[in-house]
């Protein structure tokens, strides 16, 4: 029996970048880009007007000109014409290119207009004067230059992330491509959840559960289920090993006598890592890998066993192979909000509440637990602690890493 620690490791080893894939920019919401994406010209790219108004020589205001004739007006999208007169506007709108010949921008809040009722012709007056040259207007690449790096390799592409890509043109971008993980329920008092169990029996909610926290860490999956029988997992595991870049299965991989798992992985050629860690809940934990990269993880099948074991080793893992140049985000720390005691020499997973507290100190509420059946109690739950193997008092005010799972 190996430490959690030592797990930990042992899973890293195994992780290895996804291969690249070339995406459609609005397919690509919420991948890894593998690419560094440039500014392909300046931000912006003019001399952009910030306001909705007139643009004028500020010359003229210094001057102490206040009213000045509008020679035309100016649309977003619109080439600019130069500003004829130096002692005339144009009237323009946000988003504009500055005209040649005028340089200060004064918004309609403080502008009055008035129209000669004998040539039609437009004058703006200024009730508020600019305080200098410039104002109200964006220069061309005050924000990026060409060339400048936006997007690095590594960056999750989020709402953000695409509007910026989409800005200089990347129509088509190289990402990792997503996981492809199969989930595998196993036990034959298992029944599809449409059906209505026996006394003896449960509906299949752990391959479900996993399988919606694996699609939530990026990956694409499929689920499958198969009874406790040897032939009908030597005849089903085999394509799964060779279709999907990790095996996720809940059940049959403790000690009794329908735990057909680790010996029929084996005889499939995963080579095994551990079976065993020294933790509770999620005790009889089994990890391998097959020789065609596959990983296997082989979940207790215990809801609360399987659900703390895929946060705290396999969402990590999916995160990792997808993030090749990023460090998994892991635990945060918490304050335990009340005094804890575990007697069992092994790294304890204690259910928690996650609390912020006006004092700025992330709090952990312990929840109350049937044991590692007890599916509900995840309901009330946001993280679990990791309680060290070495201690046994864990008194209030303690820091401890806190795994997020909602």
């Amino acid at each position: 029996m190996i430490s959690a620690e030592q797990a930990t490791q042992l899973i890293a080893a195994t992780i290895r970048p996804l291969p690249i894939e070339l995406l459609s920019l609005p397919l690509a919401a919420g991948r890894v880009l593998r690419e560094d994406l440039r500014a392909d010209r300046d931000f912006p790219p003019f001399n952009r007007v910030a306001m909705d108004g007139i643009v004028v020589q500020y010359a003229a205001l210094e001057a102490g000109q206040t009213e000045f004739l509008v020679e035309r007006t100016q649309f977003a999208g619109q080439p600019p014409e130069p500003l004829q007169n130096p002692q005339a506007a144009i009237e323009i709108m946000t988003g504009a290119s500055l005209p040649e010949g005028a340089d200060t921008s004064i918004r309609y809040e403080d502008l009055t207009f008035r129209t000669d009722e004998t040539t039609g012709q437009r004058y703006a007056q200024v009730q508020v004067p600019p305080p200098r040259a410039g104002h109200n207007i964006h220069p061309r690449a005050a924000d990026r230059r060409q060339g400048d790096l936006l997007l690095p390799a590594g960056t999750v592409l989020g709402p953000t992330e695409l509007a910026v890509a989409a800005t200089i043109g990347a129509a088509t971008v190289a990402v990792t491509r997503r996981p492809r993980v199969a989930v595998v329920s196993t036990g034959d008092e298992l029944v599809p959840i449409t059906a209505t169990p026996l006394p003896h029996q449960i509906r299949r909610s752990n391959g479900l559960m996993l399988q919606a926290a694996a699609d939530t860490a990026g990956a694409v999956t499929a689920l499958f289920h198969f009874n406790d029988d040897v032939a009908a997992l030597q005849q089903g595991l085999p394509a799964l090993l060779h279709d999907f870049d990790a095996v996720v299965l809940s059940g049959g991989v403790s000690k009794g006598k329908a735990d057909f798992l680790p010996e029929v992985l084996r005889r499939l050629g995963v080579e095994q890592r551990f079976h065993e860690v020294q933790q509770r809940p999620g005790k009889p934990f089994w990890f391998g890998q097959h020789p065609s990269g596959a990983v296997v993880f082989a979940l207790p099948g215990n809801p609360v066993s399987s659900f703390v074991n895929f946060y705290r080793y396999v969402h990590p893992w999916l995160q990792a192979v997808q993030h090749p140049a990023a460090v998994s985000p892991g635990p945060v720390p918490a304050v335990l909000a009340t005094d804890v005691s575990f007697r069992p020499v092994l790294t304890h997973f204690l259910l928690v509440r996650l609390e912020d507290a006006p004092d700025g100190r992330r709090l952990a509420h312990p929840e109350r637990a049937g044991g590692s059946g007890d599916q509900a109690s995840l309901l009330t739950s946001n993280a679990f602690l990791e309680l060290p193997a070495e201690q046994e008092h864990f008194p209030a005010g303690t820091v401890l890493p806190a795994w997020r799972f909602r």
